[in-house]
């Protein structure tokens, strides 16, 4: 933890740039490193011994401290995602009544008069041994994209798995000993932004002191991932399944 200490202050410091006292922020990346130290419970008496400190100190940060956990989880969605495409499912309508309800609908969704039906295909797996193909996806990306980008978006269902996984078993998600609405809100709050400087660091440092080791577990196709018109598709890895980096 010593080694990337400084990144995590300048991470604190970034992401909690809504609190209005400095030992706010102070706190807050004292709270982070509670989450992030070997330990198995991640309630506050626990991670305040690991911390050397007074548990009163991260319970009064979390209970009665002035902060706003929806400012910092805008932050933190701010940092971790760059653009959220929507995708608005324009049905074809049979006849002028049911072309009618689904223009109401989409007037009640707000969804903008540019956003039509997208042109769909299909990508399937088809196992060695399997008679015929045993999963498949529709897709609106481009036709040109790679197909490993295709498997890999296809999969990412076991990587949003695993993250649960790590901020329930990991991060202590599940371990607020409280009973305030507020102070549950941002236990959990903090819990995701620990797991976005971890992922960070993952995905920018991964030689840096406890970084993951690869994952034994691969989400890759089984032999063959192919599209319509695509024949004898090569195999295909996924060079994204390494294990969230922690420093437990």
């Amino acid at each position: 933890m010593s080694e990337v200490r400084d990144r995590l202050e300048d991470f604190a410091g970034e992401v909690f740039t809504s609190f209005a006292r400095r030992e706010q922020r102070f706190n807050g990346g004292l709270y982070l490193r509670g989450l992030m130290l070997d330990g198995r419970r991640k309630s506050m008496v626990p991670m305040a011994e690991r911390l050397g400190v007074d548990h009163q100190r991260l319970q009064q940060f979390i209970t009665s401290s002035t902060w706003n956990y929806t400012l910092v989880r805008r932050r933190l969605a701010e940092r971790a995602i760059t653009l959220v495409a929507g995708e608005a499912d324009d049905a074809l309508a049979a006849d002028s009544d049911e072309a009618g309800r689904i223009a109401q609908r989409r007037r009640r969704c707000q969804i903008p008069d540019h956003e039509r039906h997208r042109p769909k295909w299909q990508l399937a797996e088809w196992p060695p041994g399997e008679s015929e193909p045993t999963d498949y996806w529709l897709s609106t990306l481009p036709a040109d994209v790679r197909l490993r980008d295709l498997v890999r978006l296809a999969k990412i269902r076991w990587r949003i798995e695993h993250d649960y996984r790590d901020l329930k078993t990991g991060l202590g998600l599940t371990h607020f000993e409280g009973r305030s609405f507020t102070g549950w809100h941002r236990h959990v709050t903090l819990v995701s932004a620990a797991h976005l400087f971890l992922t960070e660091l993952r995905l920018t440092s991964p030689k840096a002191a406890g970084a993951a080791r690869p994952s034994t577990r691969s989400s890759t196709c089984s032999r063959s991932c192919w599209r319509p018109g695509q024949a004898d598709a090569p195999p295909v890895t996924d060079d994204h399944h390494d294990d969230l980096t922690k420093y437990y």
